[in-house]
This record gives structure tokens, C-alpha cells and sequence, in this order.
């Protein structure tokens, strides 16, 4: 009965590291621009919305591939 809380509490720790690998290789992917400044500091929306829809898009693959 706890056995499957376990691995629900891992796979969700290993699914949120993998997305974060991800969103900080495209940091570094992307020397010229920093995501975090243009998002917070300069409150460009259009790029707000494209990096929650890649973090959905790794989200939904890192939840296929660890099923």
C-alpha cells in the first residue's frame, strides 16, 4: 500500500528535475538571450506563453515516457 505512494513521490521528483535539465539547457542553448530577464523583467507575454508551452510539451513526454 505505501510501495505505490513511494514511487508516485519519485517519479514526480525525477519528472520535475528532468524539466528543469530541460528549461536549463535551453538557457544555455541560448546565450544571446536570457529567458528569465526578457519574461520578468522586460514582460515580453509572447515568450512567457512559448516557455509554459515547452514546459508543457517535456512535461507531457517525461509523464509518457516514466508511465
Amino acid at each position: 500500500m505505501v510501495q505505490p505512494i513511494i514511487n508516485s513521490i519519485i517519479y514526480s521528483f525525477l519528472g520535475i528535475g528532468i524539466l528543469l535539465v530541460a528549461f536549463f539547457l535551453i538557457e544555455i542553448l541560448t546565450p544571446k538571450h536570457s529567458l528569465r530577464k526578457e519574461i520578468m523583467e522586460n514582460r515580453n507575454m509572447a515568450l512567457a506563453i512559448a516557455a509554459g508551452a515547452f514546459m508543457l510539451s517535456v512535461a507531457i513526454i517525461i509523464a509518457s515516457a516514466i508511465h
